[in-house]
């Protein structure tokens, strides 16, 4: 059990992770930009069908990406129902 809630955790810290670093211009090849390389890969398999399931809301000129809301907020209430 405490496994699985380090697990869960430590995604969660990635996912936020994710978030920060998307805010932040990327050269190639900067250990920045290697870190939001694994960032991506580690939570695109699960932020890429909630975002195409769920889209994006609208204003101005761009949109606000509901997918880690919903994924950190989903992974929480599992945590939860699992005692961590």
């Amino acid at each position: 059990m405490a496994l699985l809630c380090l697990v869960g955790n430590l995604y969660l810290f990635a996912v936020f992770g994710r978030i920060i670093l998307s805010w932040f211009p990327m050269q190639e090849g900067t250990l920045l930009s290697q870190a939001f390389s694994f960032l991506y890969s580690i939570t695109e398999p699960v932020l890429g069908p909630i975002r195409r399931a769920v889209p994006a809301i609208r204003f101005g000129g761009g949109g606000l990406d509901l997918s880690p809301i919903i994924v950190i907020f989903g992974l929480r209430i599992l945590l939860g129902l699992v005692g961590c």
